[in-house]
Order: structure tokens, then sequence, then C-alpha cells
């Protein structure tokens, strides 16, 4: 989920929702998807959103378009609107101004949302941890603690979480160890043996989304038997019917091979059993790279990004509709 970073310019205006200017109509290649549609014709990577109590769909971004944290709202969820707003006004105390990653929100049982989302740790730059804000509104402002969910700079740093809610209540957030931060160079830095393990992590959390209850567990690593490449990143779980399913991506973000896998289990914590086989990809979309894909909980729609800019400079989001039969799942 690597994006560049870029600093916000803008100022907080409370819970404006008007439209990015010249967002939509910025000279992108438009690539023609199939079995996907162009959501965001605008660099919004990394995408993932939540059905708000306002009944309207809200999506977030890694920073881009001069925002640390950039959201999208929809009515249908085809017909997206970039907002001219920062969800993240305030930083927290163990953080960088660089690389806001991957943020996802969940809605607490009290109305409150909750942000988790991966920053630059102070305490050992390019490296990360994944931080938690609350707000009052899905838009934002949200207001960050300033003690982060997982570091574990040691293996690399914390990356890519999801939120999750289980059928009795309790509450989990996923992540990715960033293990290729330390790696020995090559493809995204884990191209070089000996490669380095990037384990996807289940921490379960308190009632409040933030406050860590027992240790994280390892649900899923790459492989190279399973064709993983250098990683596996991007972890976004759900539970459809009594069957768990993790998705998650596989490769380099840069690789024409990038997509979105899944594996299945019948507990929360696994184990876990991969199909090996690409829900979303280059083959069946037509797209450069896609991959970051997050699935609704409804188990019937997805946002993922991909590149579309001739350049690879910008990913734009996707949104495809999802098919779950069983223990199978495939976009349509």
């Amino acid at each position: 989920m690597r994006s560049s970073f870029i600093k916000s310019t803008s100022t907080w205006a409370l819970l404006t929702l008007s439209l990015l200017p010249g967002a939509l109509s910025s000279p992108l290649f438009e690539k023609r998807a199939k079995n996907a549609r162009l959501a965001l014709n605008t660099n919004f990577p990394d995408p993932s959103f939540i059905k708000a109590a306002d009944n309207r769909w809200y999506a977030f971004g890694t920073n881009g378009n001069g925002k640390r944290v950039q959201v999208a709202v929809s009515d249908d969820f085809n017909t997206w609107t970039l907002l001219d707003v920062e969800a993240l006004p305030t930083l927290s105390t163990w953080e960088t101004e660089n690389d806001h990653w991957a943020p996802d929100v969940v809605m607490r049982d009290d109305g409150k949302y909750v942000m988790y989302y991966s920053g630059e740790a102070k305490s050992n730059l390019r490296h990360h941890c994944v931080g938690t804000a609350v707000a009052d509104h899905p838009a934002g402002p949200y207001v960050p603690s300033n003690t982060p969910l997982s570091c574990r700079l040691d293996r690399g740093g914390s990356i890519d979480p999801a939120g999750f809610k289980d059928k009795d209540g309790s509450r989990y957030v996923v992540f990715k160890v960033d293990g290729n931060s330390v790696g020995n160079g090559g493809d995204c830095n884990n191209g070089v043996e000996p490669l380095v393990s990037t384990p996807i992590l289940l921490q379960k959390v308190g009632a409040d989304g933030v406050t860590p209850i027992g240790d994280a567990v390892q649900i899923l690593d790459r492989n190279t038997a399973d064709g993983d490449g250098p990683l596996v990143e991007a972890p976004n779980l759900i539970l459809h019917g009594n069957t768990y399913f993790l998705f998650y991506s596989t490769h380099c973000f840069t690789d024409p091979a990038y997509d979105v896998r899944y594996a299945t289990a019948e507990s929360i914590t696994g184990p876990y059993t991969k199909t090996n086989v690409p829900m979303v990809n280059a083959q069946n979309t037509g797209l450069i790279s896609p991959g970051g894909g997050n699935v609704c909980g409804c188990g019937d729609r997805m946002l993922f990004h991909g590149f579309c800019t001739q350049e690879k400079t910008s990913r734009c989001m996707y949104v495809a509709d999802v098919i779950i039969d069983g223990k199978t799942a495939s976009i349509a």
C-alpha cells in the first residue's frame, strides 16, 4: 500500500462537505475496466468504507490531494464525491507529518467513529505504527490517541489496519507487520534471500475500539509456495454466514501481479486456508496493479485501487460487485 507523502495544505472546515475543486477533472489516464467501475478519477489509494448513521457511504483513502486522510461520500455506492475535508487535522505525539496510509473507520456502539491508520514513527523514521483516532462524524475531524495500537518497530513496523466486529459483539483489528521494510532489497525490499516474514495479525480490542485486549495473534503470512511474492498486506476481515473471509493483497503494489486474494476460516483466530487464486487482478479487471481491496461486511460490494495514469503516478478508486457462494468469493 506504499504511497508517497503529500503534505496537507488545507485548513479544516467543520463538516464542510464540498467537492474538492478540480479533483474529478484532473487529466488522468482513464483505463477501461472489466468487472469494475471507476469511482473516483483522482489519486485515492487503499480505499476503505463504511455505511454511516446518516445512511450514506463514506470512503477513506491514503494521503493525497493535499490531505493526510482523504474522504469521499456516496448515496448509492456507485457515484462518489471527493470531499474538501481533512479528516485528521491534528497529529498524535508519536507520529511525523509523513505517510498517513490505509485509513479504516468503524462505528462504535455509542455512535462515535474510530479511525485506524498507519503513520510514520518519530522514533524510527520510514517505519510505521498503527494509530487510532475518534470522531463524532464519519468525515471527522478525528482526534488521535497519543498511544499507538501497534508498532512492532523491531520487526519493521505495523501498517494496513482494518476494524471488525464479530457476531458476539467483540471487536478486532487486523493489520500487517511491515517486515519487508527491513528486508534485504529487491522487489518491495523483500525480493532478496533470506526473505522476511510479513504476517497479518489479529488484535482484539475493547468496546471503545482502541484498547488492546491480550496479545495479537498471527493469522496469515507470505509464502513463496503460495505465489505471494515478497509480501501479503492490506487485510480486510468479514463474516459471511458462518465463514470468516480474510481478504488481502499479494506482491508489490507496483508489480503487474499485485492483486486481491482471500483465505477462509471457521474460527476468527483461524486456521485460515488460502485459496491462492486472485479474486481481483490485472487479467479479470483490465487494470494496472489492482489491489488494496476492501469488501463490505454485507459481502456484495467492494472498493479497490488501480493505477490510472500511464506513468503509474496515481491510483484511482474502483467499485466492483462481489458474489460469495459458500467459501468462494468472486467479482462480477
